[in-house]
């Protein structure tokens, strides 16, 4: 059985509303200055206060994490991340756990990092404190979801991805489908990150069934079959 995957695309940022059998899970939540188009969204896919079971932050950069704030108290849905971007989204400071100068930092990326800093002024950002972290490879079935969590640290030292048991990779600004973008904090952690997707066959979550990445669904770009 395929996955319900709504994309809702914020200004150039996917946020990935998914369908379980007890209701949803959002995958990112965009700009606040996207906030009425993404209620909207949400409003038109059945969201409600109750049925909402969880936002899931790939990284905490204010263009996937701005309005999680908003929507836990208008859904009461807990907002979960990696611990190692938590100082991102409970400060607002983006460069939190990061290096003064990221290793690698394409002309394009600069070009969208002025265009996006122009949606959001400075220190506006929706400081929160997720409800809880997750850990490379803690399953998300308790939330309706056969997915595992994994730990990609590169662009972020939190990044994550979900992969799902019929193959989806969510991976957040892992990968883009935006020719020439690419933005690498640190490159030994995004080389191990890579050798970890390209090696990865089968999890322990579900014993027995073999989980292979078949479709990656970016944060910025549309979704691409896995090229690894």
């Amino acid at each position: 059985m395929s996955l319900n995957i709504k994309t809702i695309n914020l200004g150039g940022v996917n946020c990935y509303l998914l369908t379980t059998g007890s209701g949803y899970i959002l995958i990112d939540t965009g700009f606040s200055s996207k906030r009425a188009h993404l209620d909207k969204e949400l409003a038109s896919a059945g969201v409600r206060p109750g049925n909402l079971s969880l936002i899931l932050l790939t990284h905490g950069d204010s263009d996937h994490a701005d309005n999680s704030a908003y929507l836990r108290e208008k859904f009461g849905a807990p907002i979960a991340m990696h611990k190692d971007d938590s100082g991102m989204v409970k400060t607002g400071d983006m460069s939190w756990n990061r290096k003064s100068k990221p290793d690698k930092l394409s002309m394009p990326f600069r070009i969208m990092m002025k265009l996006f800093s122009g949606m959001n002024k400075p220190g506006s950002f929706n400081t929160f404190t997720p409800d809880f972290y997750v850990a490379d490879g803690q399953s998300l079935t308790e939330y309706g979801l056969e997915a595992v969590v994994l730990h990609l640290p590169g662009h972020s030292k939190g990044s994550i991805g979900i992969l799902t048991a019929s193959g989806e990779l969510f991976c957040g600004d892992m990968f883009y489908n935006f020719a020439g973008f690419q933005y690498i904090d640190d490159m030994a952690d995004y080389t191990g990150s890579i050798e970890k997707l390209k090696k990865m066959q089968i999890t322990m979550v579900y014993p027995g069934q073999k989980m292979q990445i078949t479709m990656v669904y970016p944060g910025h770009g549309k979704a691409f079959r896995m090229r690894l």
